[in-house]
């Protein structure tokens, strides 16, 4: 049973100690995260040591490929890769619900080279990015991931730590991970309403760290009410995924979000902190046993099987018969707030 209380605001945890030299100093802001994730499932953190210049960058050559003509764009579409990198047109996504989401994307994620050998066996996570030739972007996105991936690896060892494991617990499965860093554009909609961008729904991985440019995004609380989670200037917003929710069998909470549409164009970057593609998660020995026990799953499976029930290209070749999930993945929605209060209270 998820842990989540009936918050209403987002607490904001100054992450800046963990780069401390001094180890009970990295334990305190290990428990006041620990904290934040059993209550919440949510945080803001600030302190993270990102230089604003490489968000700035990223930003600006952000901007410069979505305003490429959409022929230029589906260059690099994301059907066109093995290992799911490159460009997401408006209606991609949220095929599953009937609702396609009203936003484009650029997928990027550890950029391997061509003759990695998970990618030449196949793996559909792993793989090298589907760079546009734009001057600069690839410099500017790469830069910003690998700063940001750090902050994730220190988060990493803080949730191990704010559980009381061994602080590699977690780390010594986050060596070759696909976590994934996504450009997200919300075209500005003069006639937009009380409509949602994205569906409601968790994270597939351990953790995200996101940072946006203007309102629009909302969690659910343990109560099924939606708060508002506007941006924050010199933080990221940190939330639970479905991997740190089986680990802690649901002590740590993978909380239902989702982004409603504003009347402002929006530009949002998620990166998707994961472990290793085969690391087996499952329920950590202190928690067997509490609670309704989940099954095991591979993370990179897991987030291939939900990211294949996502994406319409995906779906077509289930449809097809050319592509056959992984044994044991689970559907969509099976994590977080939204499985505790169903369907029907998304909205």
């Amino acid at each position: 049973m998820s842990g989540a209380t009936s918050f209403t605001s987002i607490p904001i945890v100054d992450i800046s100690g963990l780069r401390s030299p001094d180890r009970a100093e990295r334990e305190r802001v290990a428990a006041e995260i620990g904290r934040a994730a059993r209550d919440v499932g949510f945080l803001y953190v600030k302190g993270s040591g990102v230089d604003d210049a490489l968000f700035d960058d990223m930003l600006e050559a952000t901007k410069g490929f979505f305003a490429l003509p959409l022929e230029e764009k589906m260059r690099s579409y994301i059907g066109l890769s093995r290992c799911h990198r490159g460009y997401v047109p408006i209606g991609e996504e949220g095929v599953e619900s009937g609702t396609p989401d009203l936003k484009e994307a650029f997928d990027t994620a550890l950029d391997l080279p061509a003759d990695d050998p998970d990618y030449l066996a196949g793996n559909p996570m792993l793989g090298p990015n589907a760079w546009p030739d734009l001057p600069g972007f690839a410099e500017a996105v790469t830069a910003y991931y690998d700063a940001v991936l750090e902050v994730g690896h220190r988060l990493l060892w803080a949730f191990a730590v704010a559980l009381g494991e061994d602080p590699d617990v977690f780390s010594r499965h986050a060596i070759k991970t696909p976590s994934q860093l996504r450009l997200v554009h919300y075209p500005f909609n003069a006639d937009a309403h009380d409509v949602i961008g994205i569906g409601a729904h968790t994270d597939y991985e351990c953790f995200t760290l996101l940072k946006g440019t203007a309102p629009g995004l909302e969690v659910m609380n343990g109560a099924g009410e939606w708060i508002d989670v506007p941006p924050v200037p010199g933080t990221f917003v940190v939330n639970i995924g479905d991997l740190l929710e089986l680990w802690t069998n649901g002590a740590f909470v993978a909380t239902s979000h989702r982004v409603r549409k504003v009347k402002e164009e929006r530009y949002s970057f998620p990166l998707f902190f994961n472990v290793d593609y085969d690391t087996v998660v499952e329920p950590l020995p202190q928690f067997a046993g509490t609670g309704a026990q989940r099954a095991a799953l591979r993370a990179g499976e897991h987030l291939f099987a939900q990211t294949a029930q996502s994406f319409a290209y995906l779906r077509r070749r289930i449809d097809s018969g050319d592509l056959v999930l992984p044994e044991g993945s689970l559907g969509l929605g099976q994590f977080g707030q939204q499985a505790l209060h169903g369907a029907s209270a998304a909205g």
